[in-house]
């Protein structure tokens, strides 16, 4: 019986929203986080009588037809990479982005990765670096004499030095754009790579046109709304509990069927 199989893909479209879900409430409280949502597609159809086909010499023709469909699936899980909230933490290496871009981070390998997390450390030689240890493109140092570290909106890094009574500047941030946000491919650890969905990095400073500014002592937090998730997780139960119960239907259809025979 189709609908056995229909509802099965149901079932199986459905665990995935709800791993989609439960991994955005996972991630309410990790910083520059984007949520996902799944989309579904219908699957394909069988035409027991096709639309439009003539049925007399007379040229009348089918207005309807008869399809029946196969189920659903899964097509996408796309990230929502609207604005997060920013949270004050007074930290003086936490960077919050306003607005467009990501900052870019040397991996180990060599590959350059892209993130909304801004909360920055200073490794053993004074390198800016993420808090796994991967250094924040361009490579800014601050000596160990410095005090008094400022991040400007425009991405600037300044430092007072030793006996100095000028601020030093100690480097420049960047921010890289993409075409297509929703193309970057997420690897954990709150990094994005460039992929041929996304487009190529465009990189200017802050508060270019088009380019976010930068929060020294803030962190964007994820863009999840508890709420809505909660919401969409009921809604994906229901679905689930409907589909299990066109299996539970058709199974004692066909009971029905065999106690015939």
């Amino acid at each position: 019986m189709k609908a056995l199989n229909i509802a099965a893909t149901g079932m199986m479209a459905q665990e995935t929203n709800v791993s989609v879900i439960s991994n955005n409430i996972a991630n309410m409280r990790t910083t520059g986080f984007k949520r996902q949502r799944a989309d579904f597609q219908d699957l394909f159809y069988q035409n027991l009588r096709r639309q439009g086909s003539q049925t007399s010499d007379a040229g009348t023709v089918v207005p309807a037809g008869v399809q029946v469909g196969s189920g659903v699936r899964v097509v996408a899980t796309p990230r929502i990479m609207s604005q997060g909230d920013i949270e004050r933490t007074d930290k003086e290496y936490d960077v919050a982005v306003r607005g467009e871009g990501y900052f870019s981070i040397q991996m180990p390998d060599g590959r350059t990765a892209y993130t909304r997390d801004g909360g920055f450390e200073l490794d053993a030689t004074g390198t800016l670096v993420t808090e796994d240890g991967y250094t924040v493109a361009p490579g800014i140092v601050v000596p160990v004499n410095a005090r008094d570290i400022t991040i400007s909106q425009i991405g600037v890094v300044q430092a007072t030095v030793g006996n100095d009574t000028t601020p030093t500047v100690l480097g420049q941030i960047q921010l890289s754009r993409f075409v297509n946000k929703a193309g970057l491919e997420a690897i954990g650890d709150n990094l994005f790579l460039e992929t041929a969905a996304s487009g190529p990095a465009q990189t200017a400073n802050p508060g270019d046109e088009s380019y976010g500014t930068l929060l020294q002592n803030h962190l964007e937090m994820a863009n999840v709304v508890p709420v809505s998730e909660l919401s969409a997780l009921i809604a994906a139960q229901r679905a689930y509990e409907m589909n299990s119960r066109i299996i539970r239907a058709a199974d004692e259809m066909l009971s029905a069927t065999a106690q015939l025979s």
